[in-house]
């Protein structure tokens, strides 16, 4: 049997050069309806020099492929002109329809790639936003992960004041508000902005001479600062874009802060904090538990090891007898690797992925979507036949996926199943940047433990508790809201931003 560290490092390896994927077992609609959805990735590069942004944008959003796989966007400054492209499609589809790489190398760049919800894939709504002047030059474009709680009631005013909106998203909110207050400056148009927004963002975005990036006062959404030299600067949603350009981890972009470059200081990265006494660490815990990818860094944490330890954790709190231990792939294997490693019980990766299926399988019926997960995922049935075994998982939204597993895991003749959910139960919506099914629609906030555990028809079910995913992350400065229910900000209205 290989050892745990090869196991470890076979995985981590194969998402140098394929696309990470969650949770293989659900089809692209049920990544929709039984998952929580990030927003987007986003990425943002700025030089005193000339850069092939072409290439290193593309490996950079390529690395956040899992953050969004609907759409993807960049924008690039050249020579003080801004260009934009943006499509639907992965990342590498958009970049490889591009006809004239030339056109999209500068200096600075940013880009996005998007996960979109249903009924919402217009272009209009793509990113990066930009805004044009009279002349139909681009002079302002940003990309956004996250949520406005009040973009609502901002977009109202705004438009009150003759402002015209041309997308149905909360990123032009802040890209109208930015563009409203430039008379005070980049950097105070960017201050009166955030004075004015609420909820969970981060923001990447330049000017014709300028580029900058953001965070909100809490931090829910995450964003990383690295550097190539000393003036070559990259921002992204994980540090595995800067792995990806050649980049070294600098820090993370601190709650409440905007830096940002001046015309006049070439090269020169500038830090201001808008409001100190706001400022404070509230990151998403998903973000640790499913969203980010696992040879991530966020916040000084290895998303990597806190997943390993979950295992180990769910381990002890709720051991039981068995033969072996899987993961589902690929976001369950590190939990699963640190639940054999505390019990002793065996790790085998016995679901089998295929590496060249792609998105494109378009069927009508739910037959044959079901088949499509076999085409995906297939168990070795000699390693499982008649055993006792622990299957973990990420998470349990409605409960579909999980329960087409156990009856894959039970054809192929297992003796036992016991279903453990390094997460929490998920009882509550979120509603800062992760597209959550409604209250209505989560299992565990309609179910006990035991009820569900009958409906999965699995021997045992149990979820990782709140208490025990605050030791392992080593503080409780983090947003549970998904699993307590109590959010670092208010919800806002329960209804769509813009009808």
């Amino acid at each position: 049997m290989k050892s745990l560290d090869i196991h470890k490092s076979e995985y981590l390896k194969q998402f140098k050069d394929q696309s990470y994927g969650r949770n293989l077992f659900r089809t692209q609609e049920e990544e929709r309806l039984d998952a929580p959805n990030e927003e987007c990735g986003i990425f943002g590069m700025y030089s005193d020099n000339d850069l092939d942004t072409f290439s290193l944008s593309q490996f950079g959003l390529f690395a956040l492929q899992h953050r969004g796989q609907e759409a993807c966007g960049i924008s690039v400054l050249k020579n003080g002109k801004i260009a934009n492209l943006k499509d639907e499609g992965l990342v590498l589809d958009v970049y490889k329809d591009i006809q004239d790489p030339e056109t999209f190398m500068g200096n600075s760049a940013i880009g996005h790639t998007r996960y979109t919800t249903a009924g919402d894939k217009k272009k209009y709504n793509f990113q990066p936003f930009f805004a044009k002047n009279e002349y139909d030059q681009i002079i302002l474009s940003i990309a956004h992960n996250g949520n406005l709680t009040n973009a609502k009631e901002l977009k109202a005013e705004l438009e009150a004041e003759g402002v015209v909106f041309r997308a149905t998203s909360d990123s032009e909110v802040i890209l109208r508000l930015i563009q409203k207050n430039l008379d005070l400056g980049l950097r105070g148009a960017i201050k009166a902005t955030m004075e004015k927004i609420e909820g969970a963002y981060s923001v990447v975005g330049m000017t014709r001479n300028k580029f900058f990036a953001f965070r909100d006062f809490n931090g829910i959404r995450p964003l990383v600062l690295g550097a190539i030299d000393e003036k070559t600067y990259v921002v992204a949603s994980e540090s595995v874009a800067l792995d990806a350009v050649g980049a070294q981890y600098v820090r993370d972009i601190l709650p409440g802060e905007i830096i940002y470059t001046n015309e006049n200081e070439p090269g020169k990265l500038h830090s201001y904090m808008v409001d100190e006494e706001k400022g404070r660490q509230r990151i998403c815990s998903f973000e640790y538990i499913y969203f980010a990818r696992p040879d991530s860094t966020l916040e000084n944490i290895n998303v990597y090891e806190i997943r390993e330890k979950s295992g180990e954790k769910i381990w002890h709190q709720a051991p039981v007898e068995a033969d072996l231990v899987i993961g589902v792939p690929d976001s369950g294997v590190p939990a699963a690797i640190g639940f054999s490693k505390a019990s002793g019980i065996p790790f085998r990766p016995v679901l089998i992925k295929n590496r060249y299926i792609g998105r494109s399988f378009i069927v009508p019926t739910q037959e044959m979507r079901e088949r499509v997960v076999n085409l995906k995922l297939n168990p070795i049935i000699s390693e499982i036949k008649d055993k006792r075994v622990v299957i973990i998982d990420d998470s349990i939204v409605r409960g579909t996926t999980s329960k087409r597993l156990v009856k894959i895991l039970k054809d192929a003749g297992v003796k036992e199943i016991h279903f453990r959910s390094v997460s929490p139960p998920i009882i509550a919506p979120c509603y800062l940047g992760i597209d959550t099914p409604s209250k209505d629609d989560l299992i565990s906030a309609n179910m006990s433990t035991e009820e569900l555990r009958k409906y999965l028809g699995v021997d045992s079910l149990e979820f990782l508790s709140t208490d025990n995913l605050k030791a392992i992350l080593g503080s409780s400065n983090h947003c549970f809201g998904c699993f307590t229910e109590e959010y670092p900000v208010g919800k806002g209205e329960e209804v769509e931003l813009f009808n």
